[in-house]
C-alpha cells in the first residue's frame, strides 16, 4: 500500500518570492529534485523534509501531510497538480 502525501511546496516557495532553483540552492539539491517534490512524484527523506521545514521557519507539518488526513490546524490544503 503506498502512502499518499500531500505538500504545499509550491505554495510555500511562491510565497518567498524563490524560483525553484533558489530553493534548490538553499536545500542543497538539483531544481529537479523541487519540481518532483512539487508535483508529488518524489517524497523527500526525512532529513530533507527537516531542512524544508527549518528553511521556511514551518513545522514539517505545515509543508507535508498525509493525503487521507487533514493538514496541520491552521494550513491551507493545497491540492495544485
Amino acid at each position: 500500500m503506498r502512502t499518499e502525501v500531500g505538500n504545499n511546496l509550491r505554495r510555500l516557495r511562491r510565497e518567498a518570492d524563490l524560483t525553484q532553483e533558489d530553493l534548490a540552492r538553499g536545500l542543497g539539491v538539483t531544481r529537479q529534485t523541487i519540481i518532483a517534490i512539487e508535483n508529488g512524484r518524489y517524497l523527500p527523506s526525512i532529513g530533507l523534509a527537516l531542512k524544508m521545514a527549518r528553511f521556511f521557519g514551518r513545522p514539517m507539518e505545515h509543508i507535508f501531510w498525509l493525503v487521507d488526513e487533514q493538514p496541520a490546524d491552521g494550513v491551507e490544503r493545497v491540492d495544485e497538480k
